[in-house]
């Protein structure tokens, strides 16, 4: 990295005195430090596994989750040289960018223990409620003592012309000669400039991209409708594939019920899937009350499986308007 750092120690009339720099087996205690408190490197991102094994045999040296639900991946660098450093950043941006939220959470709770779920800790290091839909996007962290100037030029270039997520952060340590220890952290790229350039790996679509899918698939009215009817009571955002409805009045981000047109057609009508535990509660209704006003080809769907009872739900296609209409007047009656 381009800038040098040193530190000074001012000790008593404004005296400086340096303090000189040191490697003092850096690299083997770093992991440590960071596997304690990763806000050495940044102040809000979680560790979620520790030497985590690929389905390919290599081990990530941290696995860490961002407010948004991604994945960040932080590997030490210790002796790899450039070309190891950036066959490393492909293949593991290759091997987690497929990782699904049940293998998410396996990690996770391997990681945490019996007495601590993934969305507790999410929670209490955010605030908020774990996203429905984990590692949408990932970015790798390289981090060590020193990082060579050609790995710093395979890892501009990975950020800045390919979109890849990575950056490089250096910890350079210092010693006082009374003995004192300090520590200084200095990123290759600055972070919130690195985030920007990750190329999305999924999109959301515009609520007229679906419009036009649910059109094309034949089944635009009956989307239009529905659409019509939940759009004042619930909260939305687009996905890829459909939308989703959220809690308006409380300003939760659990989603409550889902419309798919991206796996919608014309034969089976306009798919839906719906958190039955979630929507009960809300609704202040029976279980059996719920499934009552659901089409008749609806069938049980969890969403995340080690999730438990909050991500278990319905999913199916309502046929035709009167099947739509009989769960939306439940769906508005509560609301």
């Amino acid at each position: 990295m381009a800038e040098e750092v040193r530190l000074w120690q001012i000790r008593e009339a404004d005296k400086l005195e340096p303090c000189a720099r040191s490697r003092l087996n850096l690299e083997e205690r770093l992991e440590s430090w960071l596997s304690q408190d990763i806000g050495i490197l940044a102040p809000n991102l979680p560790v979620i596994g520790r030497q985590v094994e690929t389905d390919f045999g290599a081990c990530i040296d941290l696995l860490c989750l961002d407010e948004r639900g991604d994945l960040v991946i932080v590997e030490l660098k210790r002796d790899r040289t450039p070309r190891e450093i950036t066959a490393q950043v492909l293949v593991y941006t290759a091997l987690v960018k497929n990782l699904g939220s049940e293998r998410i959470t396996a990690v996770a709770q391997a990681f945490l223990g019996p007495n601590l779920t993934l969305e507790q800790a999410f929670r209490n290091r955010f605030g908020s409620a774990l996203p429905d839909t984990l590692n949408s996007e990932h970015r790798m962290l390289i981090v060590g003592s020193e990082i060579d100037p050609a790995s710093e030029r395979i890892i501009r270039c990975l950020s800045e012309t390919f979109g890849v997520g990575s950056n490089a952060a250096t910890f350079k340590y210092f010693r006082t000669p009374d003995g004192r220890e300090f520590l200084a952290r200095l990123f290759l790229i600055d972070p919130a400039e690195a985030c920007e350039r990750v190329t999305p790996r999924s999109k959301r679509a515009t609520p007229e991209q679906l419009e036009a899918i649910a059109d094309s698939v034949g089944v635009g009215d009956l989307y239009r409708a529905v659409l019509a009817r939940l759009e004042p009571l619930f909260t939305s955002h687009t996905t890829r594939a459909g939308i989703t409805f959220t809690d308006k009045s409380s300003g939760s981000t659990k989603a409550m019920f889902r419309l798919i047109p991206g796996e919608s057609d014309r034969q089976h009508g306009l798919r839906f899937q719906l958190y039955s535990n979630r929507l009960a509660e809300l609704l202040g209704i029976t279980m059996d009350r719920l499934r009552q006003a659901l089409p008749s080809g609806a069938e049980p769907w969890t969403y995340r499986a080690a999730g438990g009872p909050d991500w278990e739900g319905f999913t199916g296609y309502p046929l035709t308007q009167a099947d739509a209409d009989k769960l939306l007047a439940l769906l508005c009656a509560g609301k």
